[in-house]
């Protein structure tokens, strides 16, 4: 197992020094879901639920969310976002999301990416409360990442 990058020689917490990596194009797909009942599916579908539509709120909140990462996660770096898109997808068991983050930085954008599917999701979740109480919401993952060292693609 390699050393943990986070804990200097004393064991303190350190954020990591990215100055000495190369400048590439990086980019993070992370994706999550919110699962609902058939009910609550029929009210988005039907524009009925009582705080509307929640699916543009929600990919607002991930893009925003995904600008403000290194203020929500202690040790993130600061980066500059070339992108974020938010996508919300509406199916029969609730609803899909998948962020992509991209830029042209030190490190990589994976936290931004994970951060902007799990507010979307806490996004839809809080507009959509007042018809649901138990939404779930389910498996929130790095899809891929590009860029730096190592690659990663979910198979």
């Amino acid at each position: 197992m390699s050393e943990l990058s986070h804990f200097d020689d004393t064991g303190k917490i350190k954020m990591v020094d990215v100055s000495a990596k190369d400048t590439t194009t990086r980019r993070a797909v992370a994706s999550g879901r919110v699962v609902m009942n058939a009910e609550t599916v029929a009210a988005l579908r039907s524009n009925t639920n009582p705080k509307g539509d929640p699916l543009e709120i929600a990919r607002i909140a991930g893009i925003m969310a995904a600008k403000r990462t290194s203020e929500l996660i202690p040790l993130c770096h600061q980066i500059n976002l070339s992108k974020v898109y938010v996508s919300a997808e509406l199916t029969d068991e609730g609803i899909e999301l998948t962020a992509e983050a991209i830029t042209n930085a030190q490190t990589g954008v994976e936290m931004e990416a994970l951060t902007a599917v799990s507010v979307a999701a806490l996004t839809i979740y809080d507009m959509c409360k007042a018809v649901q109480k138990d939404i779930v919401i389910s498996d929130i993952r790095l899809v891929s990442k590009s860029g730096g060292k190592s690659n990663f693609t979910v198979e």
